[in-house]
């Protein structure tokens, strides 16, 4: 579904429309030492807001940014400026990365007028588009979150799933992750990945620049992978931030029902109750 990307040539026309709010999606894994608050007041697009992915997050888990309840992504994305009605687009630093997950935690609240920006900050910086700095100071408004059950899936769901096997589990993170040949980034997670589920690395669906593949190379890429897109999916990875780009791509594709674990691998294999296949 082509309005769910936008190029920086489409919102750089259409920064000042009433109605739509730029939000900074960014976010790093701890190990990459990059703090994405202090990136965005260094540099941020014009207008834009600051989405903390860990911090718009369930605080009551040890899991990291699980999804909040509905009062509270209400109260958080308020404060940056969204209101009900708005067109909210989101974009990263890395070029389409975290902002998938933004993009699909604003669905899963119901919010459908939602879309990232193609190739992100890096795309916009070397257009030589103008930047901002500092602070945002956003004029609060109010939003209601709807939630759709659909789009999520938990720890039970995929439990049932290995019994059921009524959706397809594809995991975005590396081969060498998938396999146990190379270790999780976490500490005290087991190797492998969830039984009879498929892997498509979520770094494949993008080209150099951070953008994504046209639609034609995308399909061939989930094909390749052994995806039958006239089935449900189920997305995974090792939080739930890239799981949420292989949820991005198959949305713009058009498929109808694709959902993302939103544990992953940080809940699945940091138990010891769980199947694992290397």
């Amino acid at each position: 579904m082509a309005d769910a990307l936008v190029s920086t040539e489409w919102l750089a026309a259409h920064l000042a429309d009433a109605g739509l709010r730029v939000l900074d999606g960014s976010w790093h894994m701890p190990q990459a030492r990059r703090d994405p608050r202090a990136e965005f007041l260094a540099a941020h697009l014009p207008g834009a807001a600051f989405f903390d992915v860990d911090g718009v997050a369930d605080r009551s888990t040890p899991l990291p940014h699980m999804l909040p309840t509905p009062a509270e992504f209400e109260d958080a994305v308020g404060r940056l400026g969204v209101g009900t009605g708005d067109r909210v687009i989101v974009y990263d630093t890395r070029g389409l990365v975290s902002a998938a997950r933004v993009w699909w935690t604003f669905r899963a609240f119901g919010h459908d007028a939602v879309a990232i920006l193609d190739g992100g900050l890096p795309k916009w910086k070397a257009e030589g588009r103008p930047l901002e700095a500092g602070e945002a100071k956003p004029t609060p408004r109010r939003f209601r979150a709807t939630p759709r059950p659909a789009l999520v899936r938990d720890l039970a769901a995929m439990r049932a799933n290995l019994a059921t096997r009524r959706e397809q589990v594809l995991d975005a993170r590396s081969a060498g992750r998938f396999a146990a040949t190379e270790p999780e980034p976490r500490a005290g997670l087991r190797g492998g990945h969830i039984p009879g589920s498929l892997n498509l690395p979520s770094d494949t669906l993008v080209r150099a620049d951070g953008t994504l593949l046209p639609a034609a190379d995308l399909r061939k890429k989930f094909d390749a992978a052994g995806v039958d897109l006239g089935k449900p999916v189920t997305t995974t990875c090792g939080s739930g931030i890239t799981a949420s780009v292989l949820a991005f791509g198959l949305h713009v594709l058009g498929h109808p029902e694709v959902a993302v674990y939103d544990g992953s691998w940080t809940e699945w294999g940091g138990r010891a109750d769980t199947p694992v296949e290397p």
